[in-house]
């Protein structure tokens, strides 16, 4: 793959060049205007824009996350009859590690990504309609559970998906306990204020081997330790039931789990319905349908109520 192929349009976040650059964020972290009928206060809906994420605890009851339990549980036995294509195991293992396309596999997550719990904060901040651009449901096993590195999500679905601006948030629902010790989500708190350009081409199907270990489209060793420096580290921990969501510009990873306990989580990415994928920016073809939705048949319909 030669850059030029790539680099040919007007980019407001150019990255995978020759050489790693830092650049200024150029769209806005909170998009709307904040009112007293908002579903998150101004202070968290302040702390968000600050920091890049927020954790929201006690959001799914304890029956409900029961619910969720029980059918991550069935996901993974591999009795559901699960499409291949959305099955990703750990690098030295047949384990499963990840489960694509949720919303498609499980009519119990389909609702809960539609949860207006969920839902209805992320669309108040980015102030438009939403539609999944990538859902799955994450297993970190206890004693072998792989570590995942650094990175800013966006850098990747902007450079391989076609992500045209900073307007998508993730956000990971705890379905086991997340603490210190189990491999919690880890992010720089500001570092979605900044955006690395990273160094180096993206190789033909580089999805096939950074869904289990990333080495394309990650800052270098001196950028971490200068953002670490700069914004410090974070860990988010909480009980089953926590939501955190987080921006898609924050830079996050995750220790590995050598605790005998294990932790999963539901993860749905939300993208603003006005910045739906184009061609990407810097990978010759776009990653497959089951890691980034090229075709959204229209925005999500948010629902209120429990998880039945």
């Amino acid at each position: 793959m030669t850059l030029s192929a790539v680099h040919t349009r007007s980019d407001a976040y150019p990255t995978r060049l020759s050489d790693e650059t830092w650049l200024e964020r150029k769209d806005p972290v909170f998009w709307g205007n904040w009112t007293p009928e908002a579903p998150l206060t101004r202070a968290q809906t302040e702390e968000f824009d600050k920091n890049g994420f927020l954790i929201l605890k006690n959001v799914f009851s304890p029956a409900e996350v029961m619910k969720l339990q029980a059918e991550s549980r069935r996901l993974r036995s591999g009795e559901a009859g699960l499409n291949a294509d959305n099955v990703v195991t750990e690098p030295d293992s047949d384990a499963v590690r990840t489960i694509f396309r949720l919303e498609d596999e499980s009519a119990l997550f389909n609702r809960m990504a539609r949860d207006e719990r969920i839902a209805g904060k992320v669309k108040f901040l980015l102030d438009d309609d939403l539609y999944l651009h990538q859902s799955r449901l994450n297993y970190k096993p206890g004693f072998t559970g792989k570590e995942f590195y650094w990175h800013s999500d966006f850098e990747t679905w902007h450079a391989e998906d076609g992500m045209p601006k900073m307007r998508a948030i993730s956000a990971s629902v705890l379905l086991t306990d997340n603490d210190a010790l189990n491999g919690p989500l880890m992010l720089m708190p500001g570092s979605h204020k900044h955006y690395v350009s990273c160094a180096g081409e993206t190789p033909d199907d580089n999805h096939k081997s950074s869904l289990k270990k990333q080495d394309v489209g990650v800052p270098s060793h001196d950028a971490l330790k200068s953002m670490a420096d700069k914004f410090g580290i974070e860990y988010a921990s909480g009980k089953a039931g926590t939501v955190i969501l987080f921006e898609c510009n924050t830079i996050h990873g995750s220790n590995g789990n050598i605790t005998p306990f294990p932790r999963s989580n539901a993860f749905f990415v939300y993208n603003a319905w006005s910045n739906r994928v184009e061609e990407p920016f810097a990978a010759n073809k776009p990653r497959p349908a089951f890691l980034s939705s090229r075709d959204p048949k229209g925005p999500i319909e948010i629902v209120a109520g429990k998880i039945e």
